[in-house]
């Protein structure tokens, strides 16, 4: 591993060529903030699936792109002398600092309960009127409920024990069967919302983190199905044209893989 010095000279040349880019390359030097925004999200959901997919070199990779990105914005925000990179290094610097009085104060904790319930009440400290309010509001709908719960329980406002979470999850669960009875979409639709809510509050007692769950389901899925998509093929088959029994014979060769 480099060290110090190393790491202070490859960040440097990183901000040098994005000096030159935004001077010389049609491209970089036509790009705004709002231009690049969709970009920075494909690439954050990037370096997620290389962090699912476990692939150390593909995550140094995604890293470097998310990187480019906030030194860009930055580049972007020095010419409107709005602020610049030192700029975006200080605040969290500040605020890591400001947020972490065990450890640059005189504050005691025990546990990492301690220190998330000391973060939410410090924010709160700094004039936000909601511990919500760090939520963002273009979130994909599980991460958010997800983020959601974990502010709320950081102030105290959380189930006791996960027994009590999954006797919700089955409250839930009857009050959707009653309202698939009914028959009544939009009670339905809401209630289904509960389910899921509900489910996601369950994970984070389980310290399962459901997004990761569910992708990992997704992924799981995908690769049984594909292979159940090239077993087709190999008989010359249309899977439109195969039973659903006959495709349960290669699923369940797939599921043994």
């Amino acid at each position: 591993m480099s060290d110090r010095a190393s790491q202070l000279k490859a960040f440097d040349r990183l901000l040098t060529i994005m000096d030159e880019l935004r001077e010389q390359c049609p491209w970089d030097k036509k790009q705004t903030m709002e231009s690049l925004r969709h970009l920075t999200i494909e690439e954050v959901y990037e370096l997620g699936d290389a962090i699912l997919d476990n692939d150390l070199d593909e995550v140094k990779k995604e890293l470097g792109d998310v990187l480019l990105h906030i030194v860009f914005y930055s580049k972007i925000g020095s010419e409107t002398k709005d602020f610049d990179i030192a700029d975006v290094c200080h605040s969290i610097c500040d605020k890591l600092v400001d947020r972490h009085p065990h450890i640059y104060g005189d504050v005691k904790v025990n546990d990492e309960e301690d220190v998330k319930r000391n973060w939410e009440q410090l924010k709160l400290k700094e004039g936000k009127k909601s511990v919500l309010e760090g939520v963002p509001k273009s979130l994909p709908a599980m991460v958010k409920a997800n983020r959601i719960q974990d502010k709320v329980a950081g102030v105290g406002f959380d189930w006791e024990k996960p027994e009590q979470v999954f006797e919700k999850v089955e409250e839930e669960l009857a009050e959707l069967k009653a309202e698939i009875t009914s028959g009544n979409k939009d009670c339905i639709e809401s209630e289904f919302g509960d389910v899921l809510f509900s489910m996601v509050n369950y994970a984070r007692f389980l310290k399962v983190n459901p997004e990761n769950a569910l992708e990992r389901t997704n992924k799981k899925f995908i690769k049984r199905f594909q292979y159940l998509e090239a077993k087709s093929k190999s008989l010359n088959k249309s899977l439109k044209d195969m039973t659903l029994s006959e495709m349960d014979v290669f699923w369940e060769e797939a599921k043994k893989l």
